[in-house]
């Protein structure tokens, strides 16, 4: 069979003239559109990708093959595991993940890692085997027009139409996905355009990002608001990790006296124990935060999109005396409608702020912010009432915060089991976080793999629900093929805990319908995949599974059986 595959492949070469690959000796061969491809990506200092292989970009395969020593290719065993990995990767490398898939099922599969990056500002770079130019517009197989389909989800599509413009549209991709707001950027790549001769001319020259300064008015009038408030809280996003502004931010604050709430699954724009600090935003605000939000006479958003999760439906900001909004996108800032816009990078704006701000920041902000402060401590302590079930989240997460290095990135997919997370884990480093903020199911496990390989050496824990495993779990087998060890965490309550959440509160009692799952026993799935497994059935389990988990030689996984009942970290409970 797969001679005869060959054999059809050669010969539909032959129908559309393309010249088979001509080699020239062991040390080399005529230079294709896939060498320029992977040229490019090396000049701009991508050194690892993921990816599954597909028929229709084998000259792409060839060119990674022989640049292995230089570029790494992680192969996943799913296209969404690929564009999840890229993700995480592109967050907390700052600087694109790259991911390659085959036209038409494969590009779909990939997408969800698009949509996470866009709506989570984190650079990307997907390229995608096309059908052969001579077949499109034909409903070839497998074609996909990808201008219409993944417009929605990138900052820009290209497809060269000759091998000689490979390199152009690679580099133009890598330089948009890192401008401005940084997001994903889609290359379709036609089969005879990565296998045609590419020519001699040279890849262009990496862009460095382009800044985006203040006007000095700007800063002017924010330090005039600033001067005039008496308890300010900023509200600080992703383009301060991007930026690398969090000292920046954190010296700020005391300068000023604000506190900071971090956006959605941002923790870490500055230290958890920085005295500053007074939590994270998104979904549902606990008592502190209303108190703190009403208080608050002038809000800062800086280098966030305003998004709708970390403003609650615009609830956040609609209700605040005054918003000025710092971001390095019109589109966003026009989105937001903030009293004042600034459309500028984040990083100057806090030297123009430091550098404008009083000697000694006013003792109504600073005593506003500690009393602030002794709220968020309160709540991140107190218990939300004791588990119905044996395994006590609240508790597991204490003793993941013991046991796991400071310097450790957190991993964790979208589910309720993740606010336990969120609001007792101390997120102390700016990379110690990676979640997405678009709430994709599936993240955590290829996320962790992405993790690991944009920190080698450093500690990446992963968290999933039952659910989110389900879908894309067996990348832990990409973790073992690659010898990574993550540990993983899989809270297992039998159902999607998030809908039988919302399902009870707003039906009622016995009113869930349609989330219940029928769980595997993961720990033994685990160990035939190549990991180390235990089981968690009690509280008291988790912290020896733990330490041998950490202890491992590779990846390890924790199956926690939990309870369907205990609902949330706010203590919601479904009777």
């Amino acid at each position: 069979m797969a001679s005869s595959i060959e054999a059809r492949t050669d010969s539909r070469r032959r129908r559309r003239g393309a010249a088979p690959v001509r080699r020239e000796g062991p040390a080399g061969r005529i230079a294709s559109g896939g060498d320029a491809l992977v040229a490019t990506l090396l000049d701009h200092g991508v050194d690892v990708a993921f990816g599954v292989p597909g028929e229709s970009y084998l000259a792409v395969l060839e060119a990674l093959r022989e640049a292995q020593d230089r570029l790494r290719f992680v192969v996943t065993r799913h296209e969404s595991g690929a564009t999840f990995a890229a993700c995480a990767y592109g967050r907390l490398a700052r600087k694109p993940g790259v991911a390659f898939v085959t036209r038409g099922p494969g590009a779909t599969n990939a997408a969800i890692g698009l949509h996470t990056a866009r709506q989570d500002s984190v650079p990307l770079l997907l390229f995608i085997g096309q059908v052969p130019s001579d077949q499109r517009g034909r409903e070839a197989f497998q074609e996909i027009d990808y201008h219409q389909m993944l417009a929605p989800l990138t900052k820009a599509v290209f497809e060269p139409h000759t091998p000689g413009e490979v390199a152009a549209a690679a580099a133009e991709a890598h330089a948009i996905a890192m401008d401005g707001r940084p997001g994903p950027v889609a290359v379709a790549l036609p089969e005879d355009v990565t296998e045609g001769a590419a020519g001699n001319a040279p890849a262009p020259a990496p862009r460095p990002r382009r800044a985006r300064p203040p006007a000095p008015e700007a800063i002017e009038e924010i330090a005039r608001h600033l001067s005039a408030a008496r308890r300010p809280v900023v509200i600080a996003g992703e383009m301060v990790g991007f930026e690398s502004a969090n000292e920046a931010l954190a010296a700020f604050a005391e300068t000023h006296g604000c506190g900071v709430l971090s956006s959605f699954r941002q923790q870490g724009v500055v230290p958890c124990a920085h005295p500053a600090y007074l939590g994270t935003l998104g979904l549902a605000l606990p008592p502190y935060q209303e108190a703190l939000l009403d208080e608050a006479d002038l809000v800062l958003a800086l280098g966030t999109r305003l998004d709708l999760a970390t403003t609650l439906d615009d609830t956040v900001t609609r209700e605040a005396p005054f918003v000025i909004h710092v971001y390095p996108d019109a589109d966003a800032l026009a989105a937001a409608g903030a009293d004042l816009q600034v459309s500028a990078d984040v990083a100057p704006v806090l030297d123009g702020l430091i550098a404008a701000a009083p000697e000694a920041p006013p003792a109504a902000s600073s005593a506003w912010r500690a009393g602030q402060r002794a709220a968020f401590d309160a709540f991140r302590r107190e218990s939300a009432g004791p588990p119905l079930g044996a395994v006590d989240l609240a508790a597991v997460v204490q003793t993941l915060a013991e046991r796991v290095p400071e310097d450790a990135t957190v991993v964790n997919d979208a589910g309720n089991f993740s606010t336990w997370l969120l609001r007792h884990y101390p997120y102390e480093h700016p990379l110690a976080q990676a979640a997405p903020a678009v709430g994709a199911m599936g993240y955590a496990m290829p996320g962790a793999v992405g993790a690991q390989l944009a920190r080698p050496g450093k500690r990446v824990v992963a968290l999933a629900g039952d659910g989110g495993f389900g879908m894309t779990g067996q990348e832990l087998i990409t973790a073992v093929a690659n010898r990574l060890p993550v540990v993983v965490l899989v809270c297992d309550n039998g159902g999607y805990g998030t809908i039988a959440m919302h399902q009870h509160t707003r039906y009622g009692a016995g009113a869930t319908y349609g989330i219940a799952l029928e769980s595997p026993d993961f720990a033994a799935a685990a160990r035939a995949w190549g990991a180390a497994a235990w089981t968690v059935e009690s509280t008291g389990q988790f912290a020896p599974a733990l330490s041998q988990a950490l202890a491992a030689d590779g990846p390890a996984l924790i199956h926690l059986r939990t309870d369907m009942r205990d609902l949330a970290a706010s203590g919601a409970k479904m009777q």
